[in-house]
């Protein structure tokens, strides 16, 4: 079952995203079973994160084995996440140029 996970960075910053991003490496070492991934920022510069997943166990590995020691690793405050079943995903062809 395909799922929405919702992060909410409560003190990262765009920089501190960019590091996060170097660290684990997603684009270049793309986790199993992630199907997306967006990120942005709200007027106090805290991150907000929506990832689409093939189940939860494989988002559990993500986060256990390769997240989660990042955030330790830098010192970075976790964030605080919520995860729901899918219920409608689409993609449309306007996604190309943001595929990697």
């Amino acid at each position: 079952m395909a799922i929405l996970a919702i992060f909410t960075g409560k003190g990262v910053t765009k920089e501190m995203y960019d590091r996060l991003r170097q660290e684990v490496d997603w684009e270049h070492q793309q986790p199993q079973g992630a199907i997306s991934h967006t990120a942005s920022f709200d007027e106090a510069g805290d991150a907000h994160v929506a990832d689409v997943w093939n189940s939860p166990d494989e988002l559990n590995t993500f986060v256990n084995t390769r997240l989660m020691p990042a955030f330790q690793k830098l010192n970075f405050p976790p964030p605080a996440v919520e995860v729901y079943p899918a219920h409608n995903i689409n993609v449309f062809p306007t996604v190309q140029p943001y595929i990697i």
